[in-house]
């Protein structure tokens, strides 16, 4: 019998190898690691679990026990994975709230007023704000006009995607790419 665990601030593929590391230290069978999630080959004993949850803890990811945090996640890691324009995100187009509802089957009024009263923030502006720090890695890169990226992140026009990332940043994104300004930690964001 298989058993998910949900981790907390796992966003990136090197993210999954640190986990992948902790499991296999700790001598803790698991089927598969993916971001946010851990399907483990067996449910672990109370000791195995407070110590794999400190070990997490130990390089900045956490352990969601309650069942709100764990929907607060994976509409997270949901956006996360859309901002960036991921394969299994792409049928998103334009209404992230449609998107959000079949994947995680609620209504979006729901999830909407969970994320806000849990994160302090709308779904909106979180998409928002992985969307800008997406552009800051892709400018940052320098392979990318400013223009390309405006079309590969979805947005209607370069115009649009500038207002957005002034709006978040406080910055151009042409100054940003001038000051070489660093981005945050998306488990930051």
């Amino acid at each position: 019998m298989h058993s998910k665990l949900l981790i907390k601030n796992m966003v990136c593929h090197r993210c999954v190898l640190a986990v992948e590391a902790i499991l296999k230290e700790e001598a803790i069978p698991y089927h598969s690691v993916i971001i946010g999630e851990v399907e483990l080959e067996n449910d672990l004993a109370v000791t195995q679990r407070k110590r794999l949850a400190a070990r997490l803890e130990q390089v900045g990811f956490e352990l969601i026990d309650d069942r709100v945090g764990a929907l607060v996640e994976q509409v997270k890691q949901l956006v996360i994975k859309t901002a960036r324009r991921q394969p299994d995100a792409a049928e998103v187009k334009t209404n992230l709230s449609h998107f959000l509802s079949r994947q995680l089957h609620h209504e979006y009024t729901y999830l909407s007023s969970l994320f806000s009263s849990v994160e302090g923030r709308t779904i909106e502006h979180y998409y928002i704000e992985q969307r800008i720090e997406y552009a800051k890695e892709l400018l940052i890169y320098g392979q990318l006009t400013l223009s390309e990226i405006a079309i590969q992140l979805g947005y209607s026009s370069t115009a649009h995607l500038s207002s957005q990332f002034k709006k978040v940043t406080g910055l151009t994104p042409s100054y940003f790419k001038q000051m070489g300004a660093g981005r945050k930690p998306l488990d930051k964001v």
